[in-house]
């Protein structure tokens, strides 16, 4: 059944970001798409929405190509057709490089980016057939600058951000805008700390590993003393998103969040990559 509101898919919606974001273009009078692993698990704030007519919750897992293309068809046979998807579903990992598996190191992958890639590849043919529509990746700031022990997640996220900047000028030929929204310095109201906790290699000596031994107690203390600010809500995250959605501009990203720190500054203010560089090691000295 077609609909005069417009319709938006969001990935990752059983909690933080990707909930606060059906919440906010459901009580802007768009029709909303909540796709999430568990549908069974889905949160009551999704239940609560009203008219439950603008609402689908269904199956979507990003690491499952089966399940991403009968979501999207659920959502256009729903509402007749899809304006706009916001790849969310996203998780981190870290600890040391050597200490993580090929197995974890492709996990962490295939949601951050090939799970990005293969949503997107889904819904690029109905948006071209309309010649419209738009896709929001959620990045992060540790897709433009590293630190220690984050080598699987920034590892995607800077890749996530190479494929959306080159995607931005194929589908611009094609009506549809990409564009990047980008938190940093911290996010309240979601579940990443808690699985960046859990996803740990363990010790260095579960990993013979104990030459790095010294190198981590000296990070962890520059860890603690680096300068902190207030945390980002992850309704401010959607009002972000709701912005770069509606805002009708070709702007590419959409920084928000704290850069107490400076290491934003730093990335796009430094006369050159050695300024940089010296510049992000002084935390670590």
């Amino acid at each position: 059944m077609a609909s005069a509101a417009k319709t938006i898919l969001v990935t990752g919606t059983s909690s933080g970001i990707g909930l606060a974001t059906i919440k906010l273009f459901h009580s802007k009078g768009w029709n909303v798409i909540a796709t999430m692993r568990n549908p069974s698990k889905a949160p009551a704030d999704l239940k609560e929405l009203q008219p439950q007519d603008r609402v689908l919750v269904t199956r979507l897992d990003v690491t499952e190509w089966d399940s991403i293309e009968p979501a999207i068809k659920e959502g256009i046979a729903k509402f007749g057709k899809i304006d706009v998807l916001v790849n969310n579903a996203g998780y981190g990992q870290n600890g040391l490089f050597e200490a993580i598996s090929r197995e974890k190191m492709r996990a962490q992958f295939d949601v951050n980016v090939f799970g990005v890639m293969d949503v997107t590849r889904a819904i690029l043919p109905h948006f071209r057939a309309n010649q419209n529509g738009g896709i929001v990746n959620i990045s992060t700031g540790t897709g433009f600058w590293s630190l220690p022990t984050s080598t699987p997640y920034s590892a995607s996220k800077f890749a996530l951000e190479g494929f959306t900047e080159s995607l931005s000028y194929e589908a611009a030929s094609q009506g549809v805008f990409v564009k990047s929204v980008i938190p940093h310095g911290g996010i309240t109201g979601n579940n990443f700390v808690q699985r960046y906790a859990a996803e740990m290699p363990g010790s260095t000596s579960d990993h013979g590993l104990q030459d790095y031994d010294k190198f981590l107690a000296k990070t962890t203390e520059s860890f603690k003393k680096m300068i902190g600010g207030a945390a980002t809500s992850s309704d401010e995250v959607a009002a972000k998103v709701y912005e770069a959605v509606t805002d009708g501009t070709d702007r590419l990203r959409y920084f928000i969040g704290n850069d107490a720190r400076g290491f934003l500054k730093a990335r796009y203010n430094s006369k050159d990559d050695e300024e940089y560089m010296t510049y992000m090691r002084s935390f670590f000295k």
